[in-house]
This record gives structure tokens, sequence and C-alpha cells, in this order.
């Protein structure tokens, strides 16, 4: 899609204004934003990191997602203003969708977004748009894992809802952190197919037997598959986080290997042109953008990469010329926020040309589909007590999204601290995790979107400032690294109790200075300190789940104001335009 026909979009958008059930003015605010042209011969509808939000829900997005070497202003590391000037002419709903500006105030007017019943009746809008067997739904992963009912079900209320959605193709990530047999099971109930030709069983699991797809090859999951639409033959192959054992407990799953794979991943697809002549070859790619476009410049004949994993909303996809011409990718956000669209134009058994969209999926301009509503309110029935208890009332933002501490982060390490009596609290640099405004309550349901997993564990141990510089600096590393293809997964360790200078165009090692515990005492490598954290990747941790340490300290205060995050101060990153209004000052 050119800028001429992105613009005239945004100015579709700019029609909608205000908020409200869907009648009079909300019609035309949907039928302005949802409404598309018909193009081409089939349409892919893509979702992604939904982490189990069924209902609609408010979500800020970033204003520090640095970019570094050749992702230096290249999206999505653009933030706020500064991707608003790139766009041009875009509505205030449109830039409450893509920006965290004036989040509060933009929430209460435009409303929550996403939401399963919601994102439901967008979906089956835009199907009904195209002929009977024109489309696809494609789902990027990281859908069963994020709430209470995803936990207590083990995936299966995302399963379920899924299937209801009607995803055809989808990979994962955070699917992999239940147990070996609790995620074939998910996988069996699922109605569509699951894709990963990067998940390999181990040469010792294949002696024993254990499941997998192919034995010859030991693919666990079918690696692709091929759909026709509309009389044209679509290859999707699926491409699961590939440092899931890394960045996740190997312990749920011992019997598998990861990685990107891109040697297997290019020799698979020169297979899939030769053998199967497909019309187009998608990547369902859970690999995080700033991989996807690395992957993109070294393995030809991929038409489309669609993302996932970083949470990027891409309003407009990155071209990538290779040896073999170009590859298209994106990404489509996070927590049912937003559906990517894109229509593809075939002839003489090739594909000629693409239209693109990623639309906000505003939860007020879209009626709840009954039936998908009707699973959600089961779901939750059993546990609604837990889930609507009131904790707190939130008396600032709280929000977890960008490279470093959030409030809601900030929440976390206090608790942990005051909770467990430590000097020191470290939480992990989660991307998921949902919005609370001012004046909303902290409910139960609010702190499992930011703590529920299947590894909460707490602990309370003694480290030396040595061994909490290398947390840091290892971090960093796979945060900043110049090579994408060693960014394993993952924002900045959130902080309290201590600060420090951070240099992210460093080297490794070399990135983490000035350590200074809150009483302005420095701290010294060989000093030791009392630290708490939680979700330890090795060992389960023998501590109470983070959630139920969190909820005591909220039950006792009320009330809850962040108005400091302990992020560090930067250096060497300043004008950087994936940085904006950043609170932990600079060097």
């Amino acid at each position: 899609m050119n800028r001429r026909e992105f613009i005239q979009l945004l100015m579709q958008a700019a029609a909608v204004t205000g908020t409200g059930v869907f009648a009079g003015g909300a019609h035309a605010s949907s039928r302005a934003l949802y409404d598309l042209p018909a193009f081409g011969s089939a349409r892919l509808l893509h979702m992604t990191d939904s982490h189990a939000q069924l209902l609609p829900i408010y979500f800020r997005e970033p204003n520090v997602n640095i970019g570094l070497g050749e992702a230096l202003g290249r999206w999505p590391h653009v933030v706020g203003r500064n991707l608003l000037a790139e766009l041009g002419e875009v509505s205030p709903r449109e830039a409450h969708a893509l920006t965290y500006l004036d989040f509060t105030q933009a929430a209460e007017k435009f409303g929550r977004v996403g939401g399963f019943a919601h994102l439901k009746t967008l979906v089956d809008r835009l199907r009904g748009e195209v002929a009977d067997g024109a489309s696809l739904l494609l789902d990027g992963g990281d859908t069963w894992q994020g709430s209470g009912t995803a936990l207590w079900t083990r995936g299966r209320d995302m399963v379920e809802a899924t299937n209801l959605l009607g995803v055809d193709i989808m990979t994962g990530h955070w699917e992999f952190t239940y147990l070996e047999d609790e995620i074939h099971d998910n996988v069996d109930a699922f109605n569509g197919e699951f894709v990963a030709q990067n998940t390999y069983a181990t040469e010792d699991a294949l002696f024993d037997g254990i499941p997998v797809y192919d034995e010859d090859s030991g693919h666990v999951f079918k690696p692709y598959t091929i759909r026709e639409l509309n009389g044209h033959r679509v290859a999707v192959i699926g491409q699961a986080f590939p440092y899931t054992p890394i960045a996740n407990p190997k312990r749920f799953i011992p019997n598998w290997t990861f990685g990107i794979r891109e040697d297997e991943l290019a020799e698979l697809v020169e297979v899939i042109r030769e053998d199967e002549d497909p019309a187009a070859v998608v990547l369902l790619s859970h690999n995080g953008m700033d991989v996807d476009l690395k992957l993109a410049s070294r393995v030809p004949g991929i038409d489309f990469i669609l993302g996932g994993h970083t949470h990027d909303g891409m309003p407009r996809p990155i071209e990538v010329e290779n040896s073999g011409g170009r590859t298209v990718v994106t990404n489509a956000g996070s927590n049912g926020k937003f559906l990517a669209v894109l229509d593809l134009d075939f002839g003489g058994g090739r594909l000629k040309d693409y239209r693109y969209r990623l639309l906000p999926v505003f939860s007020e301009l879209l009626p709840a589909d009954p039936a998908m509503q009707a699973h959600i309110d089961a779901v939750r029935a059993p546990h609604r007590e837990v889930l609507d208890e009131k904790l707190a009332v939130a008396d600032s933002l709280l929000y977890r999204r960008g490279n470093f501490n959030g409030s809601f982060d900030q929440l976390i390490v206090d608790a942990l601290r005051e909770e467990l009596d430590a000097q020191i609290a470290l939480s992990p640099g989660f991307r998921w995790g949902t919005t609370v405004t001012p004046g909303e309550a902290i409910t139960m349901d609010r702190l499992l979107d930011q703590t529920c997993m299947t590894y909460p564990e707490t602990y309370v141990r003694e480290m030396s400032g040595a061994e909490l510089r290398n947390v840091l600096e290892s971090v960093a590393d796979n945060l900043f690294n110049a090579d994408p293809y060693f960014q394993q997964g993952g924002d900045m360790v959130r902080t309290g109790g201590f600060s420090y200078r951070l240099d992210p165009t460093a080297a490794m090692g070399e990135r983490v200075s000035n350590m200074t515990l809150a009483n302005g005492k420095t701290m010294d490598d060989g000093g030791t300190y009392k630290v708490a954290g939680w979700a330890t990747v090795g060992s389960q941790s023998p501590g109470d789940p983070v959630w139920d340490v969190v909820a005591r300290y909220l039950r006792a205060r009320k009330s809850v104001r962040i108005d400091h995050l302990e992020s560090p101060v930067l250096k060497n990153v300043k004008g950087n335009p994936g940085l904006a209004d950043y609170r932990g000052g600079h060097a």
C-alpha cells in the first residue's frame, strides 16, 4: 500500500468521533473505520500476542522502544510524536491506537480495545466481504497465556475461544510454558493447524518415542501447510519463538529444541516453491520484528512475514530486498488491540500486488458476538469472585510497555521489596500486561494480567554487586545486541531499590555503571545485597506466587500512586526517535 492510499484510509478514520453503543453515530464511526474497499483475490487476517485477553482492555503503547545501528529510526523503533510525524495526518482515534500520547484522556474518550467477542464480529465482517474459501485467519501465538482463566484451564479456554473465532493456522511461544502433554492436548483440541518449522525433538527423545509430527525429520509439529484460496495455493510456514528454552523454563519442554534455523527455513522454502508451486509463501512468525527483518534479507522466496512477539502495531509494513526479490514484513500488535488485513492479488498463478491495513479493534464500535460472549462468561463464571476482588484503586496510570520500568512494573518491585523485606527487587521485562487508568480499581483480574504464568514463584536471596551487574549486562545484551539474532526476547529487567547508568551503544560488559542504592550509597561488586524477585527460568523458586505477594501489598494500601520510575540514566541515546518523554534521565 502506497502513502497516498494509506493517507486515504486514515482520512476515512478521521470521521470517527466519540464513543458509545453500536447505534446512531457509532454505526457511522464503524463504517468509516472498518469498511475496506475490495481488492484482489484472497484475504489474510492476522492477529498475534493476545495473551489470553478475552475481555476488552486498555493498552498503552510504549514511549521507549530504542533502535540502534540498522534499527535506528526504523519502525517499530519510532514512538509518539516521532511516529505521527512520519505518518502524516491522522485522526485522534488513530493517534490514540498507535501511541502513548495523552493516554488517559484519550482512553476515556475512545474506550477499551480488543475483547474476543468484539474481535469475532470484526473477523466475521471482514471474511464476509470476500468469497467463501478466499480468506484465512492466522494467529502468531502467545494466545494461551496471560490471564487467570488461561492458567487455571491450562490454556484450554483460549483454545476454545480461537476455535469460535475461526483461527485457521497458528504458531507459538508462551504456549510452550505448559507441560508437553498439555501442549499436545491443546493442539489436538484446536480446530486449525499448529505449525512450527523450527521446533524439533532431541535425539534422545526421538529414541524414547515421544510424540512428534514426523519421526524422520524430528519435527514436533507440522512445519507448514498449503491452503487453496479462491483457486490460488498459499503456503503458510510456522516459525515459533526461537529462544523459548532460554527465555522460559526448559524444564517444561525438556524434549524439544528451537532456534531460528535460517538454513532449514531456506531449504524448506525452496522445497515448497519447487514441489507445491504456491502463488504465495507466508511465514507466520514469532521471532520479533528486528529478527524478522534480518531473516527477510537473508532468506529469499518468502513473500510475507507476519510477525509477533515484540507487540509492535505496524500501521504499514516494511519491504525488504533480498537475493530473490522482496519480502514484506509486518507485526500486528498485541492483546487483541489490532487486526491486520492483508489482501492479495494473484494473476497467472503468481502474486501481483497486495494491500495491507492495520485495524485497531475499538470494542465500543463493534457489537459483541453472542456465542463468543457466552463462552467468555462461562469461562469466567466459576472464578468471578476471585477475579473481581478490588485490591486497591489506581491513583495514577499503571502500565507495562517499553524497554524499561513501566508504572505497573514499579508497583511490583515496590511490593516485592516491602513484603519480602529486601533491599533490591528484580522483575522480568515481560511485554505482556494490560493498563489500568487513574481512578480504576486494581482487581485481581488486572493483577493477574501482569503476573499470571506457570512459574510465578518468588525468591529472596543474597547477591553480590558483581552478580547484579552481570544480570543487567546480560539482559541489556539480549535487548541491544547489534545482531538481532542474538536478541533473545523481552525488555530490560525491571529494578527496584537501586539505580544505575546504562549505555545501550556500548559493548557487552561495558554498558552498566554507577550502581547506587536507593539510600544513595554506591554499590560495590564485592558487596552483598538482599534481593527479591520472581519467575526463575532455572529451578523452581520456593516462595509464594508473585500475585499473592503483590495482592497483600495492595490490600494494605487501598490506593496506589506511582510518581517515580526507577529506570536507568541513559547514555548516548539522546534524540533517539524511539525515546520520548523519558523519566529516567540522561547522562
